[in-house]
C-alpha cells in the first residue's frame, strides 16, 4: 500500500495516462489473492501468484512475477461495454467482482462529476449483471489550505472554503465543504446489498486520503474518514467479500466447487512477503479440505 500511496502522491504528470493510480490496481488485485482468497488466473490485471492444488489440503500460493499482467477488464453494460480496473471473472459464469479505482489531486470542487460517473458505471454493469459486486475506491490528495495567495502571479486566490483550488483541508485539518459532501454522498452509493435494490448504487466504497506532507506520502490522513463511516479500506475489502459469498457460495452451493474461494495453506511461501497490511486467507487445518 504504501508504494501505491506514494506513486500518487508524488505523480506530477498527466493525470490521464492513470500513472498515478496503476500502482493502485496492482495492490487491489494482489489482495483479492492473498487476503480475498481468489484464484490469481481469474483476475485482470493479472497477479504475480501461481497456485499449487492439493488433493484434500490447503492450496498451496506462490509468488511468481513472471506470471504478473497488466490491462483492464472489460465488462458488457446495458448501455456500453466498461473498462474496470480490477475484474474478478470465472469461466461459466463470467464476471463476478470488479473494483474502479478514481485518483482526485485537485480540483475538489469537481467531485460532483466523479459520483455521475460511479452512478453511470453501476447502473450501466448492472443492468446485465445485477449480481456483480462492484466497489469503488476513491484516493485524494490531502493537500491543507495555507495563507499564500497567487497573488505573485496577479490574481485572487481560489476560495478553498468552498474547493476552489486543490486544497482538501482547510487550515484547522478539516475536510473542505466539497469532500464533506462527497464523503456523505459516497456513504449512500456504497449500500447495494440485495439484487433488487438500486442498480445505480455499488456494493462497496471506500475514500481514503494521502497525508501530503513530505515525510508522510505513504500514509493515509487519520481520523478520514471517520471510523463509523463505513469507507475505510478493511470495511471496504470485507463488505466486497461478504456480497460475493452472499451471491455466488451461499445461494448456489452446488456450484461452491467454483464459487468458493481458496483458502491458503499456511506455509505458502506465497503469504511471507515484505509490508502486507493486511491478513493472508489461511486454512484453519492443514488437512483442511477447503480448496
Amino acid at each position: 500500500m504504501a508504494t501505491a500511496l506514494a506513486a500518487f502522491a508524488e505523480f506530477d504528470g498527466r493525470v490521464q495516462s492513470e500513472r498515478h493510480i496503476l500502482p493502485l490496481h496492482w495492490y487491489v488485485a494482489c489482495r483479492l489473492v492473498v487476503e480475498g482468497g481468489f484464484d490469481p488466473d481469474d483476475i485482470i490485471p493479472r497477479p504475480p501468484f501461481r497456485v499449487e492444488r492439493r488433493k484434500r489440503k490447503p492450496p498451496l500460493l506462490y509468488f511468481d512475477p513472471t506470471l504478473g499482467g497488466c490491462g483492464e477488464g472489460t465488462v458488457l453494460g446495458g448501455i456500453r461495454a466498461k473498462h474496470v480496473d480490477v475484474l474478478v471473472s470465472l469461466a461459466r459464469i463470467g464476471p463476478v467482482l470488479s473494483v474502479s479505482c478514481k485518483g482526485v489531486t485537485g480540483a475538489f470542487r469537481n467531485l460532483g462529476n466523479r459520483l455521475e460517473e460511479i452512478v453511470g458505471e453501476c447502473t450501466n454493469l448492472h443492468m446485465v449483471h445485477p449480481a456483480l459486486v462492484i466497489g469503488h475506491l476513491v484516493l485524494l490528495r490531502g493537500n491543507r489550505a495555507t495563507d499564500q495567495n497567487s497573488a505573485a502571479h496577479n490574481s485572487a486566490a481560489p476560495d478553498w472554503r468552498r474547493g476552489g483550488g486543490n486544497a482538501a483541508l482547510a487550515q484547522d485539518g478539516a475536510p473542505v465543504s466539497p469532500v464533506r459532501r462527497f464523503h456523505d454522498a459516497l456513504q449512500v452509493l456504497g449500500r447495494r446489498r440485495d439484487l433488487m435494490d438500486q442498480a445505480g448504487q455499488c456494493e462497496a466504497a471506500a475514500l481514503a486520503m494521502v497525508a501530503m506532507e513530505e515525510e508522510c506520502r505513504t500514509r493515509l490522513v487519520p481520523g478520514f474518514p471517520s471510523d463509523e463511516s463505513g469507507l475505510h479500506f478493511d470495511t471496504f475489502f470485507a463488505a466486497l467479500y461478504a456480497r460475493y459469498d452472499e451471491r455466488f457460495v451461499i445461494r448456489c452451493p452446488v456450484m461452491a466447487a467454483i464459487t468458493r474461494r481458496h483458502c491458503w495453506d499456511r506455509s505458502s511461501p506465497g503469504l511471507r512477503l515484505f509490508g502486507l497490511d493486511y491478513q493472508p486467507r489461511v486454512a484453519l487445518l492443514p488437512t483442511s479440505d477447503l480448496s
